[in-house]
């Protein structure tokens, strides 16, 4: 990593508050260059706080981007942070729209030509492809990482039509925690008290809305990109990780906009959920900042930097490794591909098994233990330690596996693989969950791709279709996308198993299913390697950032592991016990005086042979103390003649969800401190009925 310190442009910072037409103010803080002339703005727009949370990563690029000449922006939502209003949802209508005035907004600032980017990671990137869909005319460019064009089946609440448990609960609850952080009197004054209350008052938990949507309707259509690609007018640059859930949305991109003739590329690296400059495992980083100023100058100043005589896509292909939690790095190579489905990819079909010659089908069994999937690893591996898929063995015991021979030579994958399956099914429902793994010759089992479909949902996501018991029939699921490469003398393994726990949610069943292997099939997206010999070679600079901001780490390491499995033998029960690290360190110190205290845990139990006995519990502390009177640099003057001489604030939250084999049962709890006065509290208690809860005719119990 080399960081700069110094630019071609000085850089000055201001905190401001951007006006909306209805009288709510969203906190922004901006970056400019020391100029006369007007100059492009980029904008990120997010819920999680610029003067804390955000505010190391922040550092590292918007004054980057700034001393290259760019107003670079950062927004707190509306309802978060110091921005004024309350947030009930994710990406409501409300976001959208402010989003598209922060643009108009910024567009008509005498320091800005009229030309406006948008870019951002998770949540910042998602909206900038719903603002980009929206089409203002001030919006000619973003860069969307890690992010998704489909908010039903490609983000933390459903996949192939199955409750995402592990993200549908635990992501809910950090987001009520999150929601119900107060404003920062060093920054919105005397009257932080009355914005926090009146926050509080307008909190809910996310999941009772996300439950209550089992079925791909307009509350999941509302911000996906995907139902309208055309919509999108502005160059896009499309950015994913082989090890982040969203990769799949790197390649409808530029399959779909390339079709529509909007500017786009695509990149993805053997990244975790992460920026790929950070050089956070796994890695090669980047040099991404040097990437994207090449996309900014090229449709923003008119520029011809040569980003359009880039492949179509650049991907990272990984090479063959050994299982592992972590990986500082990930060997392989870049590859490029001129058109997307490329024409280097060959689909090659590989039979479960030979046809058999006896009168009767040859049917497997799947019906798996119900802890099945405890190895998955986390849903969004971030780059800690314990993040990545362990050695899959135990889970390839309890599932069906079908290998191949071992290979005579190497095989080359990019793309998703699809399985096909002839399945018979006792059951009106259940769930088929495939992995693809890596075989070494020593048994080994990495971990490649994997993909999840409900049953009930084969006839599409936004209807129900039960199973007919004791029916056969071929279905088909797609795995998430991989870029990899299986060498000879390995075999490549398909595991088929009935549940996956804690990432998918248990049928209320807990039925399983048996398949005909001889009419069932793995096909492969095997990339022609040959093509590759005379292309241009793929490289990026070494990855490059801004003077780190210069927080104080004042507790670096946990207590407890990052993710600890227990096992009562005799009663048969799985607990996980995880920490999901968000801010990789519990306690840190900010150069404006705040102390910043971050606490939290997420604990899946089950037992083997009882879907019912499936819960979930999320902890959260997050604590804010200032012990003295200290002006934050560059904050507004209105601001700093109130801050008050100490402060102390903490947010406590519990959230519980368990079921029955009809409803879910959702309890959560705030809890909201000034010192160690209790000064709001509030306990929601919800049954929401289970989305396999089908009448024959595809409608909701």
């Amino acid at each position: 990593m080399r960081i700069r310190d110094e630019f071609p442009y000085g850089v000055i910072r201001d905190d401001v508050r951007i006006p909306l037409g209805d009288g709510t103010r969203l906190y922004a803080r901006i970056w400019r260059p020391v100029t006369d002339q007007p100059v492009p703005a980029l904008l990120e727009y997010l819920p999680y706080r610029l003067t804390d949370w955000t505010a190391e990563r922040d550092e590292q690029r918007h004054p980057w981007y700034a001393g290259h000449g760019y107003v670079s922006v950062r927004v707190d939502l509306r309802g978060s942070g110091n921005s004024d209003g309350t947030m009930t949802d994710e990406y409501s209508e409300q976001e959208i729209l402010d989003g598209v005035a922060v643009v108009e907004w910024l567009a008509r600032q005498p320091w800005c030509n009229g030309r406006v980017g948008m870019f951002g990671i998770s949540w910042g990137g998602f909206n900038a492809l719903q603002v980009a869909a929206r089409a203002p005319e001030a919006l000619k460019a973003i860069v969307t990482v890690c992010s998704t064009d489909d908010r039903y089946d490609n983000d933390v609440h459903y996949a192939g039509g199955a409750v995402l448990a592990v993200d549908m609960h635990a992501w809910s609850a950090a987001m009520l925690a999150f929601t119900a952080r107060p404003p920062d009197p060093q920054y919105v004054g005397p009257g932080w008290r009355e914005q926090w209350l009146a926050r509080l008052s307008g909190t809910l938990p996310f999941i009772h809305t996300w439950l209550s949507h089992p079925l791909r309707d307009d509350y999941w259509r509302h911000g996906s990109v995907c139902e309208d690609y055309g919509a999108i007018k502005a160059a896009v640059l499309a950015v994913g990780g082989w090890q982040d859930p969203y990769r799949d949305t790197v390649l409808r991109l530029v399959e779909q906009l390339d079709e529509f003739d909007t500017p786009v590329r695509g990149l993805i690296g053997p990244w975790a959920h992460q920026y790929p400059d950070r050089e956070t495992p796994p890695g090669p980083a980047i040099g991404f900042l040097q990437e994207t100023l090449r996309w900014w100058d090229q449709w923003l100043r008119g520029d011809e930097t040569g980003v359009l005589a880039e492949p179509l896509l650049r991907s990272w292909i990984c090479e063959s490794v050994r299982p592992a939690t972590t990986h500082p790095e990930l060997p392989g190579r870049w590859v490029g591909d001129e058109s997307w489905p490329s024409k280097q990819i060959i689909p090659a079909e590989i039979a479960f098994a030979q046809p058999q010659q006896s009168a009767e089908a040859w049917l497997l069994p799947v019906s798996s233990p119900q802890q099945t999937g405890i190895d998955a690893g986390r849903f969004f591996p971030i780059g800690n330690c314990g993040d990545l898929p362990p050695d899959q063995r135990e889970e390839d015991g309890r599932s069906v596996c079908f290998d191949t021979a071992p290979l005579v030579g190497r095989v080359e994958i990019l793309g998703r693989p699809r399985i096909r399956l002839r399945l018979r099914c006792e059951a009106d429902n259940a769930h088929v969950i495939a992995r693809l793994c890596d075989v070494a010759e020593d048994g080994s089992s990495t971990l490649v791709t994997r993909g999840v479909l409900n049953l009930a949902s084969r006839a599409g996501r936004d209807r129900a279709a039960p199973w007919i018991p004791g029916h056969t029939e071929d279905v088909e699921l797609e795995l998430n996308a991989a870029g990899y490469a299986f060498p000879p003398g390995h075999r490549i393994r398909v595991a088929l198993s009935s549940a996956y726990w804690p990432w998918i949610w248990p049928d209320g069943q807990g039925a399983g299913y048996e398949v005909e292997a001889a009419h069932s099939a793995l096909i492969l997206p095997v990339r022609d390697q040959i093509p590759d010999v005379g292309k241009k070679k793929i490289v990026f600079a070494e990855p490059e950032q801004a003077r780190p901001l210069g927080v104080e780490v004042i507790e670096g390491r946990r207590n407890r592991p990052e993710r600890m499995l227990m096992r009562d033998v005799a009663a048969g029960t799985w607990m996980l016990d995880i920490d999901p690290a968000y801010g990789a360190t519990p306690s840190r110190r900010y150069p404006d005086g705040l102390l910043y205290t971050e606490i939290a845990r997420d604990r899946y139990w089950i037992t083997h042979d009882d879907p019912l006995s499936a819960r979930a519990r999320s902890d959260w502390s997050i604590r804010f103390q200032r012990d003295e009177k200290k002006t934050a640099r560059e904050t507004m003057t209105a601001s700093r003649e109130a801050t008050e001489a100490k402060w102390d604030a903490r947010v406590v939250t519990r959230s519980e969800t368990s079921c029955t084999s009809t409803s879910f049962h959702v309890e959560n709890v705030v809890r909201c401190y000034e010192a160690d006065e209790l000064i709001y509290e509030r306990t929601w208690i919800e049954e929401i009925p289970r989305s396999w809860s089908v009448r024959r005719d595809g409608s909701l119990d």
